[in-house]
């Protein structure tokens, strides 16, 4: 007897897809045991009925395989984000370095300088951008000038009012008045002395410092008396 094609759709008659069921399962747990005994694999299967009973067949454990199942699951849905992380981080790097790139390569063309590979309308760009941008710079120089100057002349206002203030209150203060010099006059003890009557005396001693002079003058008058 030859048998038809199965079609894959669920079956309607609960009969019948209770019995597929029986068979299916025993078939997929013999399956799973010989695949673990011929090939020494680890194995582990959980069937739920449609009435929601359990059948499984493990090699080793079902909870052991399971947690080898999570950590496996886990360590390589780390790895692979390390992957993509770092290929996304090559490939961020490979376009910042081709913008960096292109953007020394434009500064070069606008400082004069690798112009022998520019076209006429490239030239011409680089032209008018630089026009626009020495037009822009030196706007911005006046601008800075007139604020300069405008501060200066505020500073000169007040500078003016702070002078024209203090003159004001020089004039209104009174002059002050200075005392005359006075004057000493010394009067002469002795008027009818002449200055001829006034003897100088001068004397040379011999001794030792710091000995009254008079009493070397005393012994020497003395000495002349005698004599």
């Amino acid at each position: 007897m030859v048998r038809g094609k199965t079609q894959m759709k669920r079956i309607e008659n609960p009969t019948s897809r209770q019995v597929t069921f029986s068979k299916r399962r025993n078939g997929l747990l013999k399956k799973a045991f010989e695949l673990s005994v011929l090939c020494d694999a680890e194995v582990a299967l959980v069937v739920f009925s449609p009435r929601g009973k359990l059948y499984e067949f493990a090699s080793a454990s079902v909870p052991k395989t399971i947690e080898r199942y999570k950590t496996y699951t886990k360590d390589n849905a780390s790895s692979k984000t390390v992957q993509q992380d770092t290929e996304q981080v090559k490939a961020d790097v490979e376009d910042l370095a081709k913008k960096l790139e292109a953007l020394e390569a434009c500064k070069r063309k606008y400082l004069g300088e690798k112009l022998e590979e520019c076209s006429i309308e490239e030239l011409h760009g680089l032209e008018v951008k630089l026009e626009r941008s020495l037009h822009s710079i030196r706007g911005r120089k006046t601008q800075l000038l007139e604020q300069q100057v405008n501060k200066l002349r505020e500073k000169e206002m007040t500078l003016r009012k702070n002078n024209e203030d203090l003159r004001e209150k020089c004039k209104n203060q009174p002059l002050p008045v200075t005392p005359a010099p006075a004057v000493v006059t010394v009067e002469d003890e002795h008027p009818g002395r002449n200055d001829n009557d006034m003897d100088v005396e001068t004397e040379l001693y011999i001794g030792l410092p710091g000995r009254d002079n008079r009493s070397n003058k005393a012994a020497a008058v003395s000495q002349a008396n005698h004599a």
